[in-house]
């Protein structure tokens, strides 16, 4: 029995369920704005989101597979016991702010994670400093461009129709939500289900080097993603988006402000825009970061007081702790199954 394909399956069966439980994270961040707006039923509009998550996998390409997969931790210095540890710390992070009912990002806790078991058993040098430049920047800037776009989304567009009767404009931005739902879903799909297949490509990749399957030298960039692991990937976050994620709902869509649905489509629309354009660039940007930050956007275009800037702060925090504490349940994760594995392999 070859004992390392059943850890490498082990491994791809926590990358799924880490990919699931990004589902039922972030569904919130794909359906508050049309739940909060009452367009769609919460059951309606799950279904609706997960649908689009899944089609995303005949629309994108996958460079943000690549980058997290090798363009972030050196992939020669990496076993699959430090992938699975990296998994378990950024499950167990995704399960407490879930728990806490906090829209902290699935992205940043899988880098996170991953990085944080990588150091602890290679130490600081695993770390490809290029690949991280990016990331970085799109924590400042991905939220930055959905406020922007959001708030001149609803300028124009309110200028646009400020003259009709206020029952039509809701009519019309009733069905245009649907829309920008399923854009805004379809760019979550497409960007956050592409960070599982980068991890099970690296997965597959090692395990390939130490049978010899390929050579020592060889280029990990060049390796393509395996369809199978993309429609895997893509069906674990949709089914996760089914399953949903009520209490972040309620902090998204009502808590931060209240929406209408010509601001709850242009919310949508100004994320949906900033996740293609970092899809895009390779970018594993947080689709919980851009939505927050168009909603506020949208809200502070009525005034700077319609937005309880004390939740934004609250869930702000919380971006900025998720990379280096989904770290350490990793880092604590390696450790904590180095001391088991002698038990476990007598």
């Amino acid at each position: 029995m070859d004992h390392d394909l059943i850890f490498v399956a082990v491994i791809i069966f926590a990358a799924l369920a880490f990919d699931y439980t990004n589902g039922f994270h972030d569904a919130a961040n794909s359906i508050a704005t049309i739940v909060s707006t009452r367009v769609l039923t919460p059951k309606q509009a799950v279904i609706w989101a997960a649908f689009f998550n899944f089609a995303a996998f005949f629309l994108f390409k996958h460079e943000v597979a690549k980058t997290v997969g090798v363009g972030m931790i050196d992939i020669h210095f990496i076993d699959n016991t430090v992938i699975f540890a990296g998994l378990l710390g950024t499950i167990a992070w995704n399960l407490t702010t879930w728990y806490l009912g906090l829209p902290t990002s699935s992205s940043h806790a899988l880098i996170g994670g991953y990085a944080g078991a990588a150091i602890a058993k290679a130490g600081i040098q695993v770390i490809i400093a290029k690949g991280w430049t990016k990331t970085i920047l799109f924590i400042v800037l991905a939220p930055t461009m959905g406020m922007i776009l959001g708030l001149i989304f609803i300028s124009l567009t309110t200028w646009l129709v400020y003259k009709n009767p206020p029952s039509q404009i809701n009519k019309w931005f009733r069905g245009l939500q649907l829309v920008s739902a399923a854009l805004y879903s379809l760019g979550h799909g497409g960007n956050d289900a592409q960070k599982t297949m980068g991890i099970i490509t690296g997965v597959i990749i090692i395990y390939m080097k130490s049978k010899g399957q390929i050579s020592a030298d060889f280029d990990p960039k060049s390796f393509d993603i395996p369809v199978w692991v993309a429609i895997s990937a893509y069906a674990a976050i949709s089914l996760g988006t089914l399953s949903g994620g009520w209490k972040i709902v309620e902090t998204m869509g009502q808590k931060i402000t209240k929406l209408r649905p010509i601001e709850g489509f242009c919310a949508e629309t100004a994320s949906a825009v900033s996740i293609f354009f970092a899809t895009h660039l390779g970018v594993p940007v947080s689709t919980t970061h851009v939505i927050t930050g168009a909603i506020s956007g949208v809200g502070a275009a009525k005034r700077l007081s319609a937005v309880r800037w004390g939740v934004t702060l609250r869930i702000v925090w919380a971006w900025f702790l998720t990379i280096p504490l989904a770290g350490i349940f990793a880092f604590a994760s390696y450790k904590i199954m180095l001391l088991v594995s002698p038990f476990l392999h007598p």
